[in-house]
């Protein structure tokens, strides 16, 4: 750290970097032209090297242009940071657990208004599908969908999703719009791999009083954003949660096939420690989010 010189000279070089005269760069820095032209001597003589080609026009040398990407990027990102840490000034930190379709699809959209309501929270958002246990270094809070059943922490019930077909207005003018659930055994369906939580046509056929004997799978995906993504390629029709096509139906990107609809066996759950959900910062989220919540479900 020996050769480390001043910031006041560090800034003079990375100014002159950007400048065809000292003089001009001399104006920048509010400086005089004999300033910064000391400053820059200065550095060469601390590094042991010359920085500049002098003449006409400011010119780097091989090692002052080797430097002058160096120089920038330490102001840059210092400059970054400070101003990183005064919005943070004074901001409670709320780091919030959940999966991450729930946080892509529903969650995310709703920031900005979380961010208007409670400009005081600085919400760090971070997603898994694996088991947390509120260690230090894990989130405070976490949002869950399961069946409620948390016996050592505190939870409380947000919403239950209805589960419906959907499709893509591509595919459906390819096929044609189906006049009854049944007609879907003819369509291409989207099917998930793997766990009891995924929606099962099974299911929303036998709510439909439609006897089905195989499915026509068109493909089978690993995870919600997967099997959206397919029905808006027109690869097939999908059978979604209703709080992960809210965007996706306000658009008309995609099309809900029938007011039929399945109650998902599973729900969303604010789930903490018990004794977090009073303090204040917590408690002021876990309000945002019943009362984002609760207009969900009324249009669910």
């Amino acid at each position: 750290m020996r050769d480390l010189p001043p910031t006041a000279t560090l800034r003079a070089f990375e100014v002159a970097t950007r400048h065809a005269s000292f003089t001009s760069a001399s104006e920048e820095l509010h400086v005089t032209q004999s300033a910064v032209s000391h400053q820059l001597r200065h550095l060469e003589a601390l590094w042991g090297m010359a920085l500049f080609q002098r003449g006409k026009s400011n010119t780097l040398t091989p090692a002052g242009a080797a430097l002058a990407p160096v120089v920038r990027e330490f102001f840059a990102r210092l400059e970054a940071t400070l101003s990183e840490l005064r919005a943070q000034e004074g901001r409670q930190p709320l780091k919030v657990s959940t999966t991450y379709s729930f946080a892509l699809k529903w969650l995310l959209p709703r920031l900005p208004a979380l961010a208007q309501a409670h400009p005081e929270l600085l919400v760090t958002l971070e997603t898994t599908d694996t088991a947390i246990h509120f260690t230090p270094a894990e989130p405070d809070v976490a949002i869950r969908f399961g069946p409620g059943h948390y016996p050592s922490l505190f939870s409380e019930f947000l919403f239950r999703e209805q589960i419906f077909p959907v499709a893509s207005p591509a595919l459906l003018a390819r096929l044609g719009m189906p006049r009854k659930p049944a007609d879907l055994r003819r369509y291409p369906l989207l099917t998930r791999a793997g766990a009891d939580m995924v929606p099962k046509w099974d299911l929303w056929f036998q709510q439909a009083g439609v006897s089905v004997s195989a499915l026509r799978e068109s493909v089978r995906l690993a995870d919600t954003n997967m099997t959206i993504e397919a029905a808006l390629l027109g690869q097939g029709v999908a059978l979604a949660r209703s709080g992960h096509v809210e965007q996706e139906l306000a658009n008309g990107s995609l099309v809900r096939l029938f007011e039929l609809a399945l109650p998902s066996p599973l729900a969303y759950y604010f789930v903490c420690p018990k004794g977090v959900e009073t303090q204040p910062h917590v408690a002021s989220f876990r309000a945002w989010l019943q009362a984002q919540s609760q207009a969900a479900g009324a249009r669910y």
